[in-house]
């Protein structure tokens, strides 16, 4: 039986009400101590999980204040981008931030958990964004979430309709469960990730001399030109300016790619085949320098906000170093800046970086690629695995939540 063969059998005629969030549920009024909080029961946007996978022990807890309480049962949900898709079940009492939400239901026929199935929707997530407010960190708007829909099947009959909640709940969280599990999965894989990447690039006490990233023996830093919207054409010269940039290692993305006039080029900083362009310019420190394209096997012209590095190494070597703790810890010294944050390219000609063999830079590769390819990459490897069972989940929670449309909506 189809998914919406089954939802007909399951409802059997009964009547689906559709009720404003806030007539069934309410933000979390009450607030919880700092002294009361602990790396797994404190919960922000940084440690709330994609693919509705839970949350992470955090790495930061306050140590002063209330904050808002949240309880098992209630729905958190992240509000403030890029964190708008992130949603969590709390199974536990704990605390939160202003920058996430806590839905706690208020109706005695509503089951918490098919709150939250219905709330993890594509349809509540654009809804989410459509109300969003706020220019360089948009928040969903809290009295417009209060008004989305809800459907609550034959709401006259607490028992039936709680059944019927029950069956639907059943069913995706048998789907979800294999999903979570390979996230949590990929998240320990992330971490084993990062900490061979840290251990492989550290050269301390073994003979490998360390120079500055812009020694005449290593490479060059070269900031992009200035480019404004009217330089940019439907064709012409590859051009890459800072949102085309990945923020892992990668080749440039061909997909998205901008383009200037060839006479506008000539003027414009031009990257070479193998070189790399970084984001210098970001919103927060941490994000500086972490956005890295190795070019291919043509010339690009790079924007002002970027800058571009030519050198002797192995171009994936110099890609892994950027993302290490040795080069993070060495570029916040240099960091300027109030709103948007920038390193400038002479700053990061001062950055050491370790220069091994070719040999051992090419091992260093070889074992990194590996764990890259497992842990970001879209058509092997986990994510891809979890792709296709988010689709599958995707499919069945349309199917099972496609109840009946009130009219006003439907027409």
């Amino acid at each position: 039986m189809s998914a919406a063969g089954f939802l007909e059998k399951l409802l059997d005629g009964a009547e689906v009400v559709w009720k404003p969030l806030g007539d069934i549920a309410q933000y979390s009024t009450t607030r919880i101590g700092s002294d009361q909080l602990n790396e797994p029961n404190y919960v922000g946007v940084d440690n709330l999980l994609q693919n509705r996978a839970g949350r992470a022990d955090s790495n930061y807890v306050p140590t002063s204040g209330n904050l808002t309480e949240f309880k098992e049962g209630d729905v958190l949900i992240g509000n403030i981008r890029p964190y708008l898709r992130k949603i969590w079940h709390a199974d536990r009492r704990g605390g939160t931030n202003g920058d996430v939400l806590v839905v706690h239901p208020t109706d005695s026929v509503l089951n918490s958990r098919y709150l939250f199935q219905v709330l993890s929707d594509e349809n509540f997530f654009e809804y989410n964004i459509q109300h969003s407010k706020g220019a360089k960190m948009p928040r969903g708007s809290k009295p417009h979430i209060l008004q989305y829909l809800v459907p609550i099947p034959c709401p006259d009959d607490p028992e039936k309709s709680l059944a019927i909640q029950r069956e639907i709940v059943r069913m995706l969280d048998s789907f979800t469960e294999l999903t979570t599990e390979l996230t949590t999965e990929l998240t320990q894989r992330k971490k084993q990730y990062n900490h061979y990447r840290e251990q492989l690039l550290n050269y301390e006490g073994k003979d490998v001399e360390h120079l500055p990233m812009g020694d005449e023996r290593v490479g060059t830093f070269t900031r992009g030109g200035s480019l404004q919207k009217k330089d940019f054409t439907e064709s012409g010269v590859g051009c890459i300016h800072y949102g085309q940039i990945y923020t892992h290692y990668g080749t440039y993305s061909h997909t998205t790619k901008s383009f200037v006039s060839e006479e506008f080029a000539k003027k414009a900083r031009m990257a070479n085949p193998g070189d790399l362009v970084i984001a210098t310019t970001s919103e927060n420190d941490e994000d500086v320098c972490k956005a890295v394209a190795w070019l291919g096997d043509e010339d690009i012209a790079v924007s002002s906000d970027a800058c571009f590095y030519s050198h002797n190494l192995n171009p994936k070597f110099v890609a892994y170093f950027f993302q290490t703790e040795q080069f993070q810890k060495q570029k916040r010294v240099y960091i300027t800046g109030a709103k948007v944050r920038r390193v400038n390219a002479d700053s990061l000609a001062k950055i050491l970086i370790p220069f091994p063999s070719a040999e051992e830079q090419e091992r260093v590769v070889n074992i990194l690629d590996k764990f890259d390819t497992l842990t970001t990459s879209l058509t092997e490897g986990l994510p891809r695995e979890i792709e296709l069972r988010e689709k599958q989940y995707a499919y069945y929670r349309d199917q099972l939540l496609s109840f009946p449309k009130p009219d006003a909506e439907a027409a």
